[in-house]
């Protein structure tokens, strides 16, 4: 099965044209303005490529999800939040959160392209970030984009110890306090999996989708604000 080759129209195939080799590939070609990635988010299509490559589209099936209620902390990690090492905010610094990302050796996908396609979503409130700070240094975070009541993780870095994991679970919290519904992880890996997310049927993904995409969260979820640890 080929898979399709966008144009200039902003639109997509359904996700379930996807191929299961690779998992989920459905598109390339396209670029990555605002408008595409505002369509493809709706959709429940992400980018994913390397650089010199042209863009690829993916919805893989089973997507990776975290429930609310379902996060998962252990005592060892728990006793670490006590200690408030950590500040954390939510919008004070998506330029800076999104460079760290791409400095990971997993992160190197995130080229300048990318940069400026999800900084151009943040200047229109779709993108968002939240930072860790310690000691007024940034040593973690993640950015991601959020549609109705659902939010899409994209990246996250951690410089010392837990810090990525501490900047999710306050923003779990905060992104429920307003209205929150679902967590989109995309693809599972260990990180978080260790914090309860687990895989769903694309299908299931897609009607949870269908439902928040339209939902709104409640006023000043995304307004530049520290956070409760």
């Amino acid at each position: 099965m080929s898979i399709a080759q966008l144009d200039n129209s902003y639109e997509f195939p359904h996700p379930t044209n996807a191929l299961t080799e690779p998992n989920g590939l459905l598109a390339f070609g396209g670029d990555l303005s605002a408008e595409r990635l505002r369509v493809a988010y709706h959709e429940g299509i992400f980018p994913w490529y390397s650089p010199n490559e042209p863009p690829l589209w993916w919805s893989p099936d089973p997507r990776a999800v975290l429930i609310p209620g379902e996060l998962y902390t252990g005592r060892t990690l728990r006793r670490f939040i006590r200690k408030h090492i950590y500040q954390i905010t939510v919008n004070y610094a998506f330029d800076e959160v999104i460079y760290h990302c791409a400095q990971r050796q997993e992160g190197t996908w995130i080229g300048l392209d990318v940069q400026r396609g999800y900084q151009t979503l943040h200047k229109e409130s779709l993108a968002h970030s939240v930072e860790v700070w310690h000691d007024r240094q940034l040593v973690g975070g993640l950015y991601g984009v959020c549609i109705g009541t659902l939010f899409c993780g994209e990246s996250m870095f951690s410089r010392m110890e837990n810090a990525s994991k501490c900047a999710f679970i306050a923003f779990y919290h905060h992104f429920l306090r307003h209205g929150g519904r679902l967590f989109d992880c995309q693809v599972l890996n260990h990180h978080t999996e260790s914090l309860g997310a687990k895989n769903i049927p694309r299908e299931e993904f897609l009607q949870y989708l269908y439902q928040l995409r339209e939902q709104p969260l409640l006023s000043g979820c995304w307004s530049a604000q520290m956070l409760d640890v």
